[in-house]
């Protein structure tokens, strides 16, 4: 008995020192946060990422060691007042709304850019405090697409712009627009250094400077080959850029920049396109060789890091949430971003205690045009997300429940159909064309309860990119239902798949539904 212990004892010892040795590990952060923009502030390092069509937007992330990550703000709660902003008229921004932004500190004051083209607008977002704010938002037409910021020794502000033709604009010092008649052509053709074959020309311009040259970064997609990353080298801000190289070239993995560390080490953060989950993020060590940037070891994104080891992403980017608050907590933690703009009026944590209260405010045609609808990313490899939901006050037509929104959505919930509760589980079998035709596959139950519990369980190991749908009476013992979804990255909604809490309804408004809670976990049932 004594030796057993032991050994057990020494088993505890060896896991325990593996987990403090062990260090960070590609992918950093296995969930949706494309284009990133990163800065170091002291010790403290901040990151911007893309999220579209969700709202609050362009989340600002936090890190102490660039390994682990907490969400700590957004740059707007919403983007502006239209019919596509607020899912109405059949309108929406799907795959639109704010795109890869940049982030930059310069004399105490951080910046935070963006550009959207379906308003046409670019958008720079200042504050002193970037964890707390407040913000103040300068716009201006016409949309950048995918710029960079630049702050010059003498104050200029330069922004860079553009696709395989690269633009360079100077800013006004108020940040209220471009000066006029700086609008020039930086660079003909920023593919170049990877090929004359490109299937995406060279975009997501991020610019530094580093020993006195200025270093301009950029992907680009040559044809039967993979993401690319390319870099630009001149001596001044203005050009020209007549050196080029090709400087990394590894899974895909491509679009970003580069940060470096108090005790001197660089890393270039870039994504990669991972399926169904999104893109992820990777971060690669490079060097300095010759004045040019030496991005990865041997070439390649190494599987470990010499950084301290990550704690997961529960709960700094996603988070169990039992819609409990307490004074001075956030009505709404900053994991949960909303689909399209909300209508305040329509969902509460006030009306009952404890609880998500859902109230649909239209009639609708389904998931897509419905408002209101909470989100949070899915994540890797594998995850689970489960809701406790009331159903008591819904009306003839309602439809309340978690859903897996992307264009080829799943959804598993109660509808109210002639009278009587059905729990219902949906799939998008297939896209349809231009008319929205899409296949749907379904199944359907009467429920006999007023209460229910609903499951979403993702795997995306090796791509796999399957999601099952479970529902219980008891929280505990669960049915899978329904068929299983095959997910898929669509340019349509241009995201990873999310968790979604949702209520709408078909026939009249003014039902509503109440979740008890959301618990999430990096855990799934075997299939």
């Amino acid at each position: 008995m004594k030796s057993k212990l032991i050994v057990i004892l020494l088993l505890v010892y060896h896991v325990s020192l593996t987990a403090q040795t062990e260090g960070a590990r590609n992918p950093l952060i296995f969930a949706d946060v494309p284009d990133m923009s990163m800065v170091r502030v002291g010790d403290t390092y901040y990151m911007s990422s893309t999220t579209m069509h969700m709202n609050p937007g362009v989340p600002i992330m936090k890190s102490k060691d660039l390994s682990n990550w907490e969400i700590v703000n957004y740059a707007y709660d919403t983007l502006g007042n239209a019919d596509d902003l607020n899912l109405e008229n059949g309108k929406s921004y799907y795959g639109k709304g704010s795109w890869a932004s940049c982030i930059r500190y310069h004399k105490g004051l951080f910046y935070v850019s963006t550009f959207a083209g379906n308003t046409g607008k670019t958008y720079i977002y200042t504050t002193k405090n970037i964890e707390k704010g407040p913000w103040t938002v300068h716009s201006f037409k016409p949309s950048y697409h995918d710029h960079s910021i630049f702050y010059e020794d003498d104050g200029r502000i330069f922004m860079i712009y553009g696709g395989n033709k690269l633009h360079l604009v100077e800013l006004k010092s108020d940040l209220s627009g471009v000066i006029e008649g700086t609008d020039r052509v930086l660079i003909e053709n920023a593919s170049a250094p990877a090929g004359l074959n490109m299937l995406l020309g060279a975009e997501g311009s991020q610019l530094f400077k580093h020993d006195g040259k200025y270093y301009l970064f950029n992907i680009c997609w040559p044809r039967g080959g993979m993401r690319t990353v390319v870099v630009h080298r001149a001596d001044k801000v203005t050009g020209p850029y007549d050196e080029g190289r090709l400087a990394f070239q590894d899974r895909g993995i491509a679009q970003g920049g580069i940060i470096d560390t108090p005790d001197g080490r660089w890393f270039a953060y870039l994504f990669r396109d991972n399926g169904a989950v999104g893109r992820i993020p990777y971060l690669v060590p490079m060097k300095w060789e010759d004045g040019w940037p030496i991005i990865g070891i041997n070439g390649k994104a190494p599987d470990t890091l010499d950084l301290p080891a990550s704690k997961g992403l529960i709960p700094t980017i996603i988070a169990s949430d039992e819609f409990k608050r307490k004074k001075g907590d956030r009505v709404l933690p900053l994991v949960w971003q909303w689909n399209h703009n909300p209508d305040n009026s329509l969902w509460s944590l006030n009306e009952r205690k404890g609880y998500l209260r859902l109230t649909s405010g239209r009639v609708v045609s389904g998931f897509e045009q419905a408002k209101n609808t909470l989100t949070q990313r899915t994540f890797g490899p594998v995850c689970s997300g489960y809701v406790c939901l009331d159903v008591r006050h819904m009306k003839e037509g309602d439809f309340a429940g978690l859903g897996l929104l992307q264009s080829k959505f799943g959804q598993i919930g109660v509808q109210v159909k002639d009278g009587r509760k059905m729990i219902k589980q949906i799939n998008v079998a297939s896209l349809g064309g231009r008319n929205g035709n899409n296949r749907f596959e379904e199944d359907s139950i009467p429920l006999e309860r007023d209460k229910i519990y609903l499951k979403a369980e993702c795997d995306f190991r090796n791509r796999k990119d399957v999601a099952r749908f479970f529902y219980s009476y008891d929280g505990k013992g669960w049915k899978h239902f329904g068929s299983e979804l095959k997910m898929q990255y669509t340019l349509a909604h241009f995201m990873g798949y999310r968790f979604a809490l949702f209520n709408y309804s078909t026939k009249v408004a003014g039902g509503y539904a109440d979740f008890d809670f959301f618990r999430v976990s990096d855990q799934i049932s075997k299939w």
